[in-house]
C-alpha cells in the first residue's frame, strides 16, 4: 500500500487529470471582496460586449433592405436594450452604490 509520504516522493503524474489540477474552483475567493466584485465586472462587461455586437450586426443587417433584414434589425434593437437596462440595473446596484450613498449624507 502506498502511504501519504510515498505519494509525497513520487514525480506528479501526467495527463489530462494532472492539468485540470490547477482549474479547481476556489470557493473562499468566490465568496471574498475581490470575487464578488470580479463576477460583478465580468457582468457587465458581458452586457456591455453584447450590445456592441448587437448593434452591429443590427446595422449591418438592415442594410440589405429585405424584410427579414428589417425584423431582425429591429429584433436587435430590443435587445440591445434589455442589455442596456440590464447593464444599468448591475452598474447601479453592485458598482457604484458607495458612491450613491456618499451623496445622500
Amino acid at each position: 500500500m502506498l502511504s501519504a509520504r510515498d505519494r509525497r516522493d513520487r514525480p506528479p503524474e501526467e495527463g489530462v487529470a494532472a492539468e485540470l489540477q490547477g482549474f479547481a474552483v476556489d470557493k473562499n475567493f468566490l465568496t471574498s471582496l475581490k470575487g464578488i466584485l470580479l463576477e460583478t465586472e465580468l457582468d457587465f462587461l458581458r452586457c456591455v460586449s453584447a450590445i456592441i455586437i448587437f448593434l452591429v450586426v443590427s446595422f449591418a443587417a438592415v442594410t440589405s433592405r429585405d424584410g427579414a433584414a428589417i425584423a431582425a434589425f429591429v429584433f436587435g434593437i430590443i435587445l440591445v436594450s434589455v442589455f442596456a437596462y440590464d447593464a444599468f440595473k448591475i452598474y447601479r446596484t453592485e458598482i457604484a452604490p458607495g458612491a450613491s450613498q456618499g451623496d445622500r449624507q
